[in-house]
């Protein structure tokens, strides 16, 4: 007898593992910006049917859910960004509009409850994927990749590019806690970039890590 999702957060996560493997597994495992998520890979007018959402108020509250920690299903980078949306769920009328103030947040899943998504069940309906990779097998990555600390994404440099202030090393560094500049730019032109790109907007120049 196979589970349903009963939440409208269960089924939020589940529908967010489904498209991420559609587009391609591999990002299964990588940090998103909370931008990308809403904007390109969970869309609300793409996906209330599947959602069961009512309205797109609702969509935002589950949204802001998430990145709460909510469920343990995946956690949101830079510690303010969470601490923002925990505090602005307690409140008696939450601001939706704080999703889009946190847009550049990064939000990463834990790969225990992506390897639970996983687990095959006629229900999911998955799309066949290009790199024809099975459901066992993605599961039993998932599941090796949970055994581990989810691994930081950051900066290679060790010290801001701006105030030359040391940056920690045990999270993602978006900006800098002294002087609160960008730490991601484009190796080549300098341009300011977002997590997740994969070339510079500003000369094209291939990225790796950003």
């Amino acid at each position: 007898m196979t589970t349903q999702p009963n939440s409208d957060l269960e089924r939020f996560f589940a529908l967010l593992v489904r498209n991420l493997a559609a587009i391609n597994p591999a990002r299964l495992r990588q940090p998103m910006t909370l931008a990308e998520l809403r904007e390109s890979i969970i869309p609300y007018r793409a996906n209330r049917r599947a959602l069961q959402l009512e309205s797109s108020e609702d969509y935002e509250l589950v949204v802001m859910r998430l990145c709460a920690g909510e469920g343990g299903f995946a956690f949101a980078e830079p510690e303010e960004a969470h601490t923002d949306f925990v505090n602005e769920l307690g409140s008696p009328n939450p601001d939706l509009t704080i999703v889009e103030r946190h847009r550049k947040a990064v939000v990463a899943l834990d790969q225990r409850s992506v390897a639970r998504a996983l687990d095959p069940k006629p229900e999911l309906a998955y799309a066949p994927w290009e790199e024809q990779v099975s459901h066992a097998e993605l599961t039993k990555q998932a599941e090796a990749d949970a055994a581990e600390t989810y691994p930081p994404v950051k900066d290679k440099a060790s010290q801001c590019t701006h105030c030359g202030a040391r940056l920690p090393a045990d999270r993602v560094v978006n900006y800098c806690p002294k002087c609160g500049q960008s730490q991601l730019r484009c190796p080549k032109c300098k341009a300011e970039l977002e997590r997740g790109w994969q070339h510079c907007v500003g000369c094209g120049t291939p990225l790796r890590g950003a």
